[in-house]
């Protein structure tokens, strides 16, 4: 199983605006993670500029799907993204047990 970050540049204005669009993203992030493929996800704060999504799966192809369906993305909230792969070294599940 691989692991990938989605990673979320955000506009200077997107805590403003997110409320319109914060309970579609939020449902759309719920069921992903309750498939297991979103494991984890938030916005960084002081600054609030990027937000962070881990996916587990056999390919990028869930991340991908979420930032297509995102409304954060769709109406401007999000400047750009990344998915980047990650290789789990401390706490991977083949090694200590479940990352869940």
């Amino acid at each position: 199983m691989n692991y990938y970050l989605l990673i979320y540049t955000v506009s200077p204005d997107y805590l403003e605006k997110r409320g319109t669009y914060r309970k579609e993203h939020l449902n759309l992030a719920e069921n992903l993670h309750k498939n297991g493929q979103l494991l984890m996800g938030g916005a960084l704060a002081d600054p609030a500029d990027q937000a962070i999504l881990l996916f587990r799966g056999e390919t990028p192809a869930a991340a991908e799907a979420f930032v297509q369906a995102d409304p954060y993305v769709k109406n401007g909230l999000v400047l750009s993204w990344e998915i980047r792969k990650w290789t789990v070294v401390i706490g991977n599940p083949s090694a200590s047990g479940n990352l869940s």
